[in-house]
């Protein structure tokens, strides 16, 4: 049989990575490295650097629970601080040394032979491990919109998620494509720069007032110095994030919070837009929660500026010009994609091709069983092949609760299979079909399967109109990660 040239390689080195890589140092599981595409860790944060860029949840509970920072410069951090973050975390925690930069995964290869994973890269070179884990987030593969003539633009055309910095917006036309959460931070951020701006929205989103603020030097000083003054701000920021996604999107029926919301969002509609025609063009007819809401205290009032056109007639082409829509056309010199991001979808869900038992490809073994993976770690076929985000992993709380239970499962597999000296794990298919079963049976109270989500154009919604989030508050996902019968996977040497 032969040997490995890793006992594991983690596909990725953004904060899914660093947190995997963390969690198997801490289990002795030392034999590791990481595969990362990008110059440098940080993985979204690395990637995304467009003007406003900052958290979309409180600092205080995007951050892992035992690196716990109290010194952000704001309630809500900017991009730039959220990757000083990342890179910190990889050198205090010995991970940088393990990362290959610079190297994509094209595909990745079960030898049931040797029981072991083969991976080619973008050099041509293979790398071989005894078990895969998956890290390469959601937020990696821009998304460009199906448009035609996008090609031909004579101007300037970027995608947020690679912002080019060399550009000059000052003076310029400039259009964007998408109102989603990336626009509401871009746009509020450029109006004061640019000459004129053109928002091109298919679908509005709800935006929600941002609990943002400034946080003083002095209150930072006694935060860091004070006994647990890390503790209550991570306890009150945690209860709000839980309270304003997992509880009123997965329980919906049970607690109505997202009714609340909507009279939030409209009120706020009410008080920052001047004009009706334009605020009722940013009203969504979709209730809270069918997509994702944005909290930002700029973005609502950019559109009583003179200088910004919110455009919300179709799209029929783009040319040399710039974009034509179904009732005239708007010349441009620079046209931002702020079009997101492949979730739930090919070519993210796995963002490489990954071969299993018997020749199985894991893109067309979703496609043809619907996205499922038990406990959201592996699927069953697939074996020594474990993800961070996979199907029903992710409950819609705090990214960092994701990656450190996700971990916490992933090790203690890894942990079973070097005590009884397994050289495959694999789940069972009982085990993956009983735990899509309950997932499935939870439907009933969630706020994604209403009828106005249909207007929604949810990213949320994969090819099968399922939504593969966990319907799990995060005490539950949590307690889990630490409690699931080892015995639900088989353990082979």
């Amino acid at each position: 049989m032969t040997t490995p040239d890793h006992h594991v390689v983690i596909i990725g080195a953004g904060f899914a990575g660093i947190g995997t890589s963390i969690a198997l140092q801490r289990a002795g599981l030392n034999d590791h490295v990481l595969i990362e595409e990008g110059d440098d860790v940080g993985g979204t944060w690395n990637w995304n650097t467009y003007p406003g860029v900052a958290v979309d949840i409180p600092s205080f509970s995007y951050q892992f629970s035992y690196e716990r920072r109290t010194d952000w410069s704001r309630i809500y951090a900017p991009g730039e601080e959220l990757l000083a973050y990342a890179r910190h975390c990889a050198d205090k925690y010995d991970v940088r040394r393990r990362v290959r930069f610079g190297t994509r995964v094209e595909r990745a290869v079960f030898d049931e032979d040797d029981r072991l994973w083969r991976l080619t890269t973008d050099t041509g070179e293979e790398v071989t491990a005894r078990f895969v884990v998956g890290a390469t987030g959601a937020l990696t593969q821009p998304k460009p919109p199906d448009i035609q003539g996008l090609a031909s633009f004579a101007g300037t055309t970027m995608h947020t998620a690679r912002w080019d910095h060399d550009v000059d917006l000052r003076g310029q036309r400039v259009g964007i494509i998408g109102t989603g959460a990336s626009a509401v931070q871009v746009i509020p951020a450029i109006a004061d720069e640019v000459a004129e701006l053109t928002v091109f929205q298919r679908t509005p989103i709800w935006c929600l007032p941002k609990p943002d603020a400034r946080l003083p030097g002095a209150l930072r000083w006694a935060l860091g110095r004070l006994p647990f003054g890390d503790v209550g701000p991570r306890i009150a920021s945690q209860a709000f994030v839980e309270a304003t996604f997992p509880l009123p999107a997965h329980f919906n029926g049970v607690v109505p919070l997202a009714t609340a919301a909507e009279w939030v969002g409209r009120r706020y509609l009410r008080q920052q837009v001047r004009d009706p025609e334009v605020r009722d063009k940013l009203t969504p007819r979709y209730a809270v929660g069918c997509k994702r809401p944005s909290f930002h205290n700029e973005y609502l009032a950019t559109f009583n500026r003179d200088d910004v056109t919110l455009q919300t007639s179709p799209i029929v082409k783009i040319d040399r010009r710039g974009v034509v829509t179904q009732d005239g056309r708007h010349d441009l010199d620079v046209l931002i994609l702020a079009t997101g991001f492949k979730v739930f979808e090919q070519g993210n869900m796995p963002p490489f091709p990954v071969t299993g038992r018997d020749g199985v490809d894991l893109e067309r073994w979703w496609g043809e069983h619907r996205l499922q993976a038990y406990e959201g770690a592996s699927v069953p076929g697939f074996p020594n092949f474990f993800t961070i985000l996979g199907p029903y992993a992710y409950n819609g709380s705090s990214y960092f609760n994701l990656i450190e239970t996700q971990a916490r499962h992933i090790v203690r597999c890894l942990k079973r299979a070097r005590r009884d000296g397994a050289t495959v794990v694999e789940v069972t298919r009982e085990a993956n079909d009983r735990f899509f079963a309950e997932m499935l049976s939870r439907r009933g109270n969630q706020i994604f399967f209403q009828d106005s989500c249909s207007t929604a154009n949810s990213y949320y919604f994969d090819e099968h109109g399922d939504v593969p989030f966990r319907p799990s508050p995060s005490l539950e996902v949590t307690m889990r990660s630490a409690r699931f019968d080892l015995d639900d996977y088989r353990f082979a040497a």
